[in-house]
C-alpha cells in the first residue's frame, strides 16, 4: 500500500526540451522509441526528452538532484548517451538509496510527432527500465510559441516513490 504508516512516499517533478536539429541523420528518438520523418533533437546525449524529464522527476523526488548533475553536459562520458541507460542508472541510484518507484506519467508537447501511434512502445519501453509503471500521452501546443511552430518540443514528468 502507498503511503501507509511505516513508509515514507514523494513526489518528483521533471521537465526537459529541446529543439530540433538541422541535422539530416540526426535521429528522434523519445521514450526509447524512434521516430521516422521527424528531425532528431539537439542534445549532448540522444536527445530523449521523454527519458530526461522522467529521470529528472525520480532524482527529485528522492532528493537526489537532478539529469544534469547526475550526468553533466560538459562531461564527454554522456556524449551520445542512451537516455534509457542513463533513467536505468538513476533507478539504481535511487534503490541503493532505499526508494522504490511507483509509478511515473509523462506529457510530451509538440506538433510533430504524433505520440498516440506509437505511445503503447514508449510506455513499454520506459516501464520496463524504470521497473514500474510509466504513462504517455502527447500534447499540441496549438500554434501558441515556439513548440507551436515545430521548432522543437517540451515533456513534464511526474514520479511517485516510496520507501518501505
Amino acid at each position: 500500500m502507498v503511503g501507509d504508516m511505516n513508509g515514507e512516499t514523494r513526489v518528483g517533478h521533471g521537465f526537459d526540451t529541446h529543439r530540433f536539429s538541422d541535422d539530416p541523420d540526426r535521429p528522434l528518438i523519445l521514450g526509447g522509441v524512434r521516430f521516422e520523418g521527424v528531425p532528431g533533437l539537439v542534445g549532448h546525449s540522444d536527445g530523449d526528452a521523454a527519458a530526461h524529464a522522467v529521470t529528472d522527476a525520480l532524482l527529485s523526488a528522492a532528493g537526489l538532484g537532478d539529469i544534469g548533475v547526475m550526468f553533466p553536459d560538459t562531461d564527454d562520458a554522456w556524449a551520445g548517451a542512451d537516455s534509457l541507460q542513463l533513467l536505468a542508472d538513476a533507478v539504481a541510484r535511487l534503490a541503493e538509496a532505499g526508494w522504490r518507484v511507483v509509478n511515473a506519467d509523462c506529457t510530451v508537447v509538440a506538433e510533430a510527432p504524433r505520440i498516440a501511434p506509437r505511445r503503447d512502445e514508449m510506455e513499454a519501453r520506459l516501464s520496463g527500465v524504470v521497473g514500474a509503471p510509466v504513462t504517455v500521452k502527447g500534447k499540441r501546443a496549438e500554434a501558441l510559441g515556439a513548440l507551436g511552430r515545430g521548432e522543437g518540443l517540451a515533456c513534464w514528468a511526474v514520479a511517485l516513490i516510496e520507501r518501505p
